[in-house]
């Protein structure tokens, strides 16, 4: 089943979703849902039809960096995707020592990078995203084409399509960056001031500073640089 999607007049309401949880599973049931068709959107660069959209099993997550106020920029060659929820396979910090320290490795089985670690909202240790696909593959044509669309959502008033361009630019079709930010997930990366192994490491985080609240900037750890991220929902993606 596609996902068509148009000018995308409130298909997904989930300003009433108090919880991630919540916004997760009304998001998950409308994504695995009905067609959806546009009335005037514009076309895709290659072709005079509206582009067409496949829904995701399940929710993906964008790792986005840019001005919050703005619809378009560009760095997204530096933006990351989880293609599952990261929260529920992720590690709490009270439990870093026993857990993932001495192998590396999670209970979930992810590979942890002591000198290149993200935190979420509650004091959970995340896998690494991977980087975010900003190239289109026709299958049609066979052609690869140079930039990419998503469907993305803050679980407030806005669904839109995201473009990322290989060059880096990114384009909202409607709204900006905060729009479709979903406040309540928050993550940060974290990496060693001095460049040096073992100087920034999670048994260094104050847990006392967790959760951390919706839209707030996530804590600080002794002896990292940190940079926080604004986390996107995605539905779905271009075919």
């Amino acid at each position: 089943i596609s996902l068509v999607v148009g000018c995308l007049r409130g298909a997904l309401s989930l300003q009433h979703q108090h919880t991630r949880r919540d916004a997760l599973d009304v998001a998950s049931s409308f994504a695995a849902g009905t067609l959806l068709f546009p009335e005037s959107c514009p076309a895709a660069e290659d072709t005079r039809e509206p582009p067409k959209f496949r829904r995701y099993p399940q929710i993906r997550f964008i790792a986005a960096l840019g001005d919050p106020a703005s619809g378009e920029g560009s760095g997204s060659e530096q933006w990351s995707q989880w293609k599952d929820d990261p929260g529920p396979r992720g590690v709490y910090l009270r439990n870093y020592e026993s857990k993932l320290a001495k192998t590396g490795i999670s209970p979930a089985g992810w590979s942890f990078d002591k000198d290149d670690w993200w935190l979420e909202e509650h004091g959970l240790i995340m896998s690494n995203p991977e980087p975010l696909l900003r190239k289109r593959f026709v299958k049609e044509t066979k052609e690869i084409l140079p930039y990419k669309r998503y469907v993305v959502t803050g679980d407030r008033e806005v669904t839109t399509v995201l473009t990322v361009w290989e060059d880096g630019r990114w384009k909202l079709q409607k709204g900006s960056l905060y729009d479709v930010t979903h406040l309540p997930c928050r993550s940060a990366r974290y990496t060693p001031v001095e460049k040096r192994t073992g100087t920034c490491t999670p048994s260094m985080a104050d847990r006392k500073m967790f959760p951390v609240r919706p839209g707030a900037d996530m804590p600080p750890v002794s002896g990292c640089a940190k940079q926080d991220y604004a986390v996107l929902f995605v539905l779905g993606e271009e075919i």
